[in-house]
Order: structure tokens, then C-alpha cells, then sequence
């Protein structure tokens, strides 16, 4: 038995425009508690921007945020994946394109969010499921 994203995801997910200014972007960021947010471009989900990124986008080369727009530091094109797929493939995702956060998304509608903070957290949850699933599974055949 697998175990879906739509099953440990976040629900809420904070968003900002791509015309934003990069201050008002951390302010924003600063108020959701979260350490990123969605950026939005023709109401479409187009990057990510995290406190990462306006440190080594912004901070570290000296720019004035407050003339940059979030779309000009976000990270893009955004990884994403699907509700139904398992978690395994997230991680995977997560591993192979070095993110910590994937927006789940179906037709450019963002669902929710997974993060790496979210599998971490629930990996015990996760172990016992497919422990009590193997055992529920060969204790039939005598193993």
C-alpha cells in the first residue's frame, strides 16, 4: 500500500503576486511563519521564493530589495507534484532537484504544499503503516 502527498500535505499554502517587491515579499513571509511562499504570475503558479533566496539573491550582492520584484528572484520553473502521488516520489523530487518544499499541483490549482519538514515529521507514522501493511500482508502465507 502506498501513502499519497494528499494524506501529509499542508493545506494552506502562502502565495504572493511576481510584481511584489522583494520587501514587501519578507514581510509577507515574516507574517505567514512559513519560510517561503508561492509566486503567482497570471494567477498561475509559476516559482517559489524562500528566506534563502533573499539572502544569497538579494543580501549577499547588496541589491535594494525594495526595487527588486519577487518574480526576478524566485526560483523557476517550480517543482511540483501531484496529490496522488506517494511519498516516496516526493522525496525523490525533493532530492534530485536539491528543494525542500514541493507545491502539490493539478492543472496549475495549487492544492497544498509537502515538505521535507512534513515527511521528517511523519516518517514514523509512515514506517509503522507499511510495517503493519507487510506484516497484514504475508501473515497469511505463513511468513
Amino acid at each position: 500500500m502506498s501513502y499519497s502527498v494528499k494524506d501529509y500535505m499542508e493545506k494552506e499554502v502562502p502565495t504572493i503576486v511576481d510584481a511584489v517587491t522583494v520587501t514587501e515579499a519578507a514581510k509577507a513571509i515574516s507574517e505567514k511563519g512559513k519560510g517561503f511562499l508561492v509566486v503567482l504570475r497570471g494567477g498561475m503558479p509559476s516559482g517559489i521564493v524562500t528566506e534563502e533566496d533573499f539572502v544569497k539573491k538579494v543580501m549577499a550582492r547588496e541589491l535594494d530589495p525594495k526595487t527588486l520584484s519577487v518574480g526576478q528572484i524566485m526560483s523557476s520553473p517550480l517543482i511540483t507534484v501531484g496529490p496522488d502521488e506517494d511519498l516516496l516520489k516526493a522525496s525523490q523530487l525533493m532530492k534530485e532537484h536539491d528543494v525542500r518544499r514541493l507545491p502539490v499541483v493539478v492543472e496549475g490549482i495549487i492544492y497544498g504544499v509537502i515538505t521535507a519538514m512534513d515527511i521528517a515529521t511523519r516518517c514514523g507514522t509512515y514506517v509503522d503503516k507499511s510495517v503493519r501493511d507487510i506484516i497484514r500482508w504475508t501473515a497469511p502465507l505463513g511468513l
